[in-house]
């Protein structure tokens, strides 16, 4: 005869309100070359040193963004020239992952917040942190409460809008271009743009084209995309990416902006040699893409010491980072997601709690508690991970 199972009354459990942490958070200079952006402006530090929080800049951290120690100090700041000091900070905030020579001075179950670029990923990086228990998070993979990714839509609202800066420079006379004005003048051809893209990017810098009075055509492989950029632009002429319109698109234009998205981690490169070969003579090509591969077969990664190179007579601009160009602006925009979330993350009550309770902020997390949770980390680096939502 089996006996019926006993079962016993237990405590239940209810959530309460988490208490809120006070955070010391490192700002450190950064190392990697021509990365001009810093994690926090002086209003952001004002911002979350009211609250009662602590702010430790390294010297010097935001001068290429023009902010000068002075107002980080006025802002409340602790300002130090020692990086053991900044590394050692329970949340350090970075706009460039940290490099080799950092990864000894960062604390053992440190908070990282930084941008994470797949090309730079290595397995030594993840293991560093991993052995350290660093729980880092992407700036780029952040989503808000709509799904979107907002440090990706700012950078890329400041690359859209700087394409277009770039390639009235490099047309012009002084700078050995064609000499064309990017404005509609009274009696005169307009420009022609073509823009490969239709996301954020390609977006922002057909809208300001268009404004300007250029001739814009954008291509895209999703009609969806390329529906929603005449909405927000208005009469531009769009199509998909044929082979055949897309070659006789560029030999007409005199500008051409490569803003395609990755796929799979990089860019398709959908502009052949040949295509770049039968553009008109000082005709500008500026590949924003080149961060992911960039999407002309003839683009090649230049810096800001020689931004641009002539191939098939046709002038190349394919610097990385764009963003940095406009290093201020840029470091605003960064410190608009900055700054909130650092200030939610403590009211929450730390990392665990802020994650139960900004579900949209786990596709952020690549690593948690030194363990990777991100299956494109796993997959680049060819490691096993776990998923967050089964760590938390």
């Amino acid at each position: 005869m089996e006996t019926a199972p006993v079962f016993q009354t237990q405590e239940e459990r209810l959530m309460v309100d988490a208490k809120s942490q006070r955070l010391r958070i490192g700002i450190p200079l950064e190392s990697t070359w021509a990365e001009n952006r810093v994690a926090l402006t002086p209003e952001g530090v004002h911002l979350l040193v009211a609250q009662g929080h602590e702010v430790v800049l390294e010297s010097n951290a935001g001068s290429a963004a023009r902010y000068s120690d002075r107002e980080y100090a006025e802002a409340g700041a602790e300002v130090t020239t020692d990086r053991r000091v900044v590394f050692g900070c329970p949340v350090l905030a970075k706009v460039e992952a940290p490099c080799e020579a950092e990864w000894p001075l960062m604390a053992q179950g440190q908070v990282l917040f930084s941008t994470l670029q797949p090309g730079t990923l290595t397995p030594a990086f993840v293991d560093a942190l991993k052995a350290k228990r660093i729980t880092a998070f992407s700036y780029g993979s952040i989503l808000d409460e709509e799904g979107r990714a907002p440090f990706v839509r700012s950078m890329a609202e400041i690359g859209g809008s700087q394409a277009i800066t770039i390639a009235m420079e490099y047309l012009s006379t002084w700078s050995g271009g064609k000499g064309y004005a990017m404005g509609a003048v009274t009696g005169v051809p307009p420009t022609e743009i073509v823009i490969l893209g239709a996301g954020t990017v390609g977006t922002t810098a057909a809208r300001l084209a268009s404004a300007l009075g250029a001739s814009v055509k954008v291509f895209d492989s999703s009609m969806t995309r390329l529906q929603r950029l005449r909405e927000r632009v208005g009469d531009v002429y769009t199509c998909t990416l044929q082979p055949q319109i897309l070659s006789k698109a560029l030999s007409r234009c005199d500008v051409a902006i490569g803003a395609l998205r990755p796929v799979n981690g990089r860019t398709p490169v959908v502009v052949s040699e040949e295509m770049v070969a039968g553009m008109k003579p000082r005709s500008v090509v500026v590949d924003l893409s080149i961060d992911h591969g960039g999407c002309f077969e003839t683009s090649e990664v230049t810096s800001w010491d020689a931004p641009v190179y002539t191939k098939f007579e046709v002038t190349h601009f394919a610097v990385p980072n764009i963003a940095a160009r406009v290093a201020r602006t840029a470091s605003f925009a960064l410190n608009n997601l900055t700054s909130p979330l650092l200030r939610e993350l403590a009211d929450l009550g730390g990392v665990e709690e802020a994650l139960h309770a900004k579900p949209h902020w786990r596709k952020g997390v690549y690593l948690y508690h030194g363990q990777v949770t991100s299956a494109s980390v796993a997959q680049t680096l060819d490691q096993p991970f776990t998923d967050l939502d089964l760590l938390l």
